[in-house]
């Protein structure tokens, strides 16, 4: 039995609990830059799955262009393969493309957590400040987080 809600009865200023890959998607990219809200658990984790998977294919593909290069044996220096740049473009245009909509589902999902979405520069502390945010968006939903809501 699905536990999944229609995501047309759930308004996108709303988290979405039990949200399936596909509407993790397509509210990932409904609210590309929108920084007020919640995100639930199934919204950024279908989305981090998502994402490691396309950034794995195109860094695969990039590496398979000789995007990383090969080290010349007469001057030893490294140069790019042929279709390295296409490659290495493809990759870069994914991350570009997708860093701030992931900044804001980080917010969001922090706001469900029922904490301010600039606990995300708790990143920035050596060698903790990642394992504390990890545990932050792992927490579930906390009720108070609707005082985030628009």
């Amino acid at each position: 039995m699905s536990t999944a809600v229609p995501a047309d009865q759930v308004p996108l200023s709303q988290p979405l609990p039990g949200a399936t890959i596909g509407q993790a998607v397509t509210r990932f990219f409904k609210k590309y830059a929108t920084f007020t809200g919640r995100a639930s658990r199934s919204e950024y984790w279908w989305w981090v799955l998502v994402n490691a998977i396309i950034s794995g294919v195109l860094y695969g593909i990039a590496y398979g262009l000789g995007g990383f290069g090969a080290v010349s044996a007469e001057t030893g220096a490294m140069t790019i393969g042929p279709g390295g740049w296409l490659g290495i473009t493809l990759y870069s245009v994914w991350g570009l493309a997708v860093i701030i909509p992931t900044l804001a589902l980080i917010w969001r999902r922090l706001h469900d957590t029922n904490r301010s979405g600039a606990f995300f520069f708790l990143v920035f502390i050596p060698l903790i400040g990642g394992i504390i945010l990890l545990i932050f968006v792992l927490l579930p939903s906390d009720p108070a987080g609707a005082r985030f809501d628009q």
